[in-house]
């Protein structure tokens, strides 16, 4: 079993396993391109100067060190902390997962949730995404930034707290009856 199938209980099943939307793989994207461009236009212009012998090495690693420290602190740090992130409901609680190297995460008991709301404006609702908000029992609310398909979500985890409360409805009425 794979990562979050690992942390279930007996008897909970996953409803929705997704990753922040890909719209934030989009700045990182450009700015590898855009990193890789101009160090490409800045090696064939180191290339087309007339250097000393040990200048026109030490030009070409000092560029080519730029390049591969944008490369990691604008692209590559952020697609490994995108591709990290978890977001997961199940029959039982809403899970959030994030990070490699120091990990943390939150859940929250379905039967404790109060209220799931979801905003989401013009761009995000071209790109499918919006911001899921649950507030819990006992807590502040809690906002997930990023959620694909936010409506849809937003509906299946209304409708398992609504499950959740007319078990519990059920279970009440049942003990009061013996």
């Amino acid at each position: 079993m794979g990562y979050p199938e690992d942390n279930l209980v007996e008897d909970e099943r996953i409803i929705i396993h997704s990753r922040t939307h890909w719209k934030a793989l989009i700045a990182p994207v450009f700015f590898i391109v855009v990193g890789t461009t101009l160090a490409v236009l800045a090696w064939n212009w180191a290339n087309s100067q007339n250097w000393g012998e040990g200048a026109e090495l030490t030009v070409m690693i000092i560029l080519g060190a730029l390049w591969l420290v944008v490369v990691i602190w604008l692209f590559a740090v952020p697609v490994i902390r995108w591709a990290t992130n978890h977001f997961v409901v199940t029959t039982r609680r809403v899970m959030f997962r994030t990070g490699v190297l120091s990990r943390s995460g939150i859940d929250i008991p379905v039967s404790r949730i109060n209220t799931v709301q979801f905003r989401h404006g013009m761009i995000d609702r071209i790109f499918r995404t919006g911001t899921l908000i649950i507030e819990s029992a006992s807590d502040d609310p809690l906002s997930f930034e990023d959620i694909p398909n936010v409506e849809r979500v937003h509906s299946m985890l209304y409708q398992e707290v609504s499950d959740t409360q007319d078990d519990d409805d059920y279970r009440d009425r049942s003990s009061r009856r013996q």
